[in-house]
């Protein structure tokens, strides 16, 4: 779930002005993004987050008019087939189902909730009935119940879930839907750094992606806590990752050359924090270089380079705790600011 989506829905409706929410709800293979991306399509056409672009928001957009009209949900199966992943220029491909949701004025009371939760970073999740009306409630981990009623069993059933992870399909026409609050990080480089880094990331609600250009280096088996690990070429990568200005990057490759194009790669597009590991010496050499290809110093600044806090740090182990403290530090910061 994005803070962005629900920051632009609770605009939208103080307003009153409407639009839908897209989810999707169930993944089979690959996509570019998982199980729970959102995206908000206000009623003017303006979005707010992503489920993944190209031919797949589209669809939505066609399904947009009868949502709109009817005031009723749409659940929809879309196969990311091979001519749609070629066209697109993403290495993915796949089945989604995808529930498009009505965005409806007596709901406000739910998404100020979960906008509130996200930003004290609570865990929350919805309960979606799609039939024979369509129903919206929102249950909190301390025991609240915004939106529509439910029954007794429901309640019982949202509290069991609470920890969920991902969509849950109740039955045809119900889900249950976690308000998530896992910040996605990228680690680009499988190194020793990066095996404590994933691992104590991961203990504070980060849900991280490996990547590197070794196969011998880039193995599940390797960093058990990731939510994937990716051997492919660095500069392929890219096609594999979704950016939606709320990632989070540390880049802790094995050389200078790629750690500089993975660098160069993600201030072309939007992110929430970027590291990157090296000597003072490198990091003015690799600023130089950005600039003379005529990248924003503004832009070059946001970069923390050498990466993490400096706490004399020295074996791996304390160089991963250095770097997560700074992406601990940063991500409140941004969530103070935002409340």
């Amino acid at each position: 779930m994005s803070l962005e989506v629900y920051k632009g829905i609770v605009e939208y409706l103080r307003t009153e002005r409407s639009g839908l929410l897209a989810t999707i709800v169930k993944r089979i293979g690959s996509s570019p993004r998982g199980e729970g991306a959102t995206m908000f399509l206000g009623e003017d056409g303006t979005t707010f987050g992503t489920i993944g672009g190209g031919s797949l928001e589209r669809e939505v957009k066609i399904r947009s008019e009868s949502v709109f009209m009817e005031k009723k949900p749409d659940l929809f199966g879309y196969r990311l087939d091979a001519k749609s992943v070629e066209d697109e220029g993403m290495l993915c491909g796949g089945n989604v189902d995808v529930l498009i949701e009505p965005v409806l004025l007596g709901h406000l009371g739910i998404y100020e909730e979960a906008k509130k939760l996200l930003t004290e970073r609570k865990k929350g999740v919805f309960y979606v009935k799609l039939k024979p009306n369509y129903s919206k409630s929102l249950f909190t981990s301390d025991g609240r119940l915004v939106g529509d009623a439910l029954s007794e069993a429901e309640r019982v059933l949202l509290e069991k879930n609470i920890n969920a992870k991902k969509p849950i399909e109740v039955d045809i026409s119900s889900f249950i839907i976690p308000l998530q609050v896992r910040s996605q990080l990228y680690v680009f480089g499988a190194g020793h750094v990066s095996k404590y880094l994933v691992k104590i990331a991961s203990l504070v609600d980060f849900s991280v992606i490996v990547i590197d250009d070794s196969g011998e280096f880039a193995k599940k088996e390797n960093f058990p806590d990731a939510e994937a690990v990716y051997a492919v070429p660095f500069e392929e990568s890219f096609d594999l990752l979704s950016f939606t200005g709320e990632e989070y990057v540390v880049i802790v490759t094995r050389g200078h050359k790629s750690d500089t194009l993975c660098l160069e790669e993600v201030l072309k597009r939007p992110f929430r924090y970027v590291g990157m590991i090296g000597s003072k010496r490198k990091v003015r050499a690799v600023f130089e270089y950005l600039r003379a290809k005529g990248y924003d110093e503004a832009l070059l600044k946001r970069v923390h380079a050498p990466i993490g806090i400096e706490i004399n740090s020295e074996t791996p182990q304390e160089v991963a705790v250095s770097i997560v403290a700074e992406l601990i530090k940063e991500r409140g910061e941004y969530f103070r600011n935002v409340r």
